[in-house]
């Protein structure tokens, strides 16, 4: 009897649930489930107002993936739950709500539906900035070891400075919660009964060590004295490692999801920390980017190493035995899908249709048609902040050079740029800082159909692009870890290289970089890293001072 594993990919605007032949790895069955309730950015379900860089979620969008997809998997291959030996689950992050002791999120309840600090607070969510910075200052200023970790600053879309907002502001959410959990984390609960932490999640965005733990009660005391006993009374539970078991699937969540009561049950992971196995990435210096509405830089190395400006390191956070690197950038799908739905004529996007092509098609054919520098654009990509390496949310978008002869296609290219030189300078920071970066392999779906955005990564960075096999590699990585976690007696495996090896998958199909463009390219690049530090690193604070009175104007039109 064929044994399999399903693997859930939650995104940030859906989740994909993948049914995997565990000794192939073929791909049996996918199905992917819309939030109905999508992205709240401007006001709740009831019509309460959001302040700008407010991004939440609700819950029952996560448990309905559960509902449905999996049964739907099951269903499309005709297979008996008996033959699923195993569960694995991967999620955006820091994405996080405030939960009952019996997981119960507290927007469930009447008292707080009006509320938005009890829902989901999406990975970007970035009203929590000013926490984010007294953190930074207070952690440089006692001389706390874990700052250095981090590059030096903390982040707006991490755990501690999304609970401090959410005690600042509705201190009646801070008190009835329990606890504050990881999605990941919360739904891994939902299977097992269990609140484990994951690795990943709480080394990146929550501080935490696997030697020093999580930082002192003289830390979050001098932050505010509410904080003193944070991890003791909000952040109980324990961290376990991925690649581990954190439990068996109960009976209530057996009649949710259609799988059999007892189906093991991986440790959740990052949606981009856990997704290299997916990609046959199970050693040092290949780095993996998760590309999609945003991109995850994952990278892993033998030793320690201090990075500035990275979203921080685990051990044991993207393979047991390594430590762990991430970096990230904020606005790469959404950044290319803003102009098309902002910024284009509607003849292009008639033209496109004339033709039989999609937009992105028809834009690629006419941006190609220019040499590097044509275009006389270039472009910060931080239309949704920055991650990497300068970790500031309030950062914003630009480009610099528009005359009256610029075209659509010209503004294409150069924010196609902007995000290929932004990674750029992540890898170049990695190897200053000793974290060798030998190879990149590009998951997700502008990886599988865009050649043109990844023939300009491959010359802007120098180095040639692999690309994962799979379109759902998440997904796929997920049902890798669910293998690991049945473990070999039951079907699957008790080695993560053998199960990456044989569940994995990675294409033919090769961008080598063109030494033309690369040279040309070098030059634009030297001119985007002046821009770079001129406003990212405080010379010009002109867009921290301009998001400040945007916020101030829509704070004064909805009071």
């Amino acid at each position: 009897m064929k044994k399999y594993t399903v693997g859930i990919d939650f995104g940030t605007l859906s989740g994909r649930c993948l049914l995997t032949d565990v000794e192939t790895g073929e791909e049996i069955a996918t199905s992917v489930f819309e939030y109905p309730h999508q992205v709240m950015s401007d006001k709740l379900l009831d019509g309460t107002p959001l302040m700008i860089d407010w991004h939440l979620q609700h819950p029952q969008d996560y448990l309905d993936v559960l509902h449905f997809t999996i049964r739907d998997v099951m269903h499309q291959a005709n297979i008996s739950n008996k033959q699923v030996i195993g569960v694995g689950v991967d999620f955006t992050s820091c994405t996080m709500l405030p939960i009952l002791k019996d997981g119960t999120p507290l927007c469930f309840l009447n008292e707080f539906k009006s509320v938005p600090n009890a829902y989901v607070k999406l990975w970007k969510h970035h009203s929590a900035q000013p926490w984010a910075d007294k953190m930074t200052e207070t952690a440089i200023r006692r001389g706390e070891k874990f700052i250095k970790r981090y590059g030096g600053k903390i982040s707006s879309e991490w755990m501690f400075p999304k609970i401090w907002q959410t005690l600042e502001e509705n201190p009646e959410v801070y008190e009835k919660a329990d606890t504050f959990i990881e999605a990941a984390d919360w739904i891994v609960m939902v299977l097992t009964g269990n609140l484990v932490r994951n690795t990943a999640s709480a080394g990146a965005k929550a501080c935490w060590h696997k030697k020093d733990g999580f930082p002192s009660k003289e830390y979050f005391k001098e932050l505010d004295p509410r904080l003193e006993n944070i991890i003791e009374e909000k952040f109980w539970g324990e961290v376990r490692s991925i690649g581990t078991r954190a439990g068996l699937l109960t009976q209530k969540a057996a009649e949710l999801t259609g799988l059999l009561e007892g189906t093991p049950i991986a440790t959740a992971h990052l949606d981009a920390h856990g997704a290299t196995v997916g990609a046959k990435i199970t050693e040092p210096g290949k780095m993996l980017i998760m590309m999609g509405t945003s991109s995850c830089h994952e990278l892993m190395c033998s030793t320690e190493e201090m990075v500035p400006g990275i979203c921080g390191y685990v051990e044991d956070g993207i393979v047991p035995g390594y430590y762990g690197y991430e970096a990230g950038q904020s606005c790469v799908g959404d950044h290319f899908a803003w102009f098309v739905e902002n910024c284009l004529p509607a003849s292009y996007k008639e033209e496109a249709k004339r033709q039989n092509k999609d937009i992105y098609s028809y834009l690629n054919i006419l941006a190609a048609e220019k040499e590097v520098g044509e275009t006389g654009l270039i472009a910060l990509d931080w239309w949704n902040g920055n991650r990497s390496v300068l970790v500031d949310g309030n950062l914003s978008g630009m480009i610099l050079g528009y005359t009256l002869l610029t075209k659509p296609e010209d503004i294409y290219r150069a924010l196609i740029e902007a995000t290929a030189f932004g990674t750029r300078k992540i890898v170049e920071t990695f190897i200053e800082y000793h974290v060798p970066v030998d190879e990149i392999i590009i998951a997700g779906g502008i990886a599988e159909k865009n050649p043109f955005i990844m023939q300009i990564y491959a010359d802007v960075t120098g180095r040639t692009i692999h690309i994962a096999g799979s379109k759902q590699n998440a997904a796929l990585s997920s049902c890798i870890w669910a293998a690991l976690a049945a473990g070999k007696e039951n079907g699957g495996y008790d080695d993560i290289k053998e199960a990456a090896d044989n569940m994995g998958n990675i294409k033919d199909v090769v961008y080598s970089p063109n030494w033309e463009n690369k040279a040309a390219y070098d030059q634009l690049y030297k001119e985007y890293e002046v821009l770079h530090d001129y406003f990212g690193r405080g010379i010009n604070p002109i867009m921290n001072n301009l998001k400040k009175r945007m916020n101030e104007c829509r704070r004064n039109r909805k009071c």
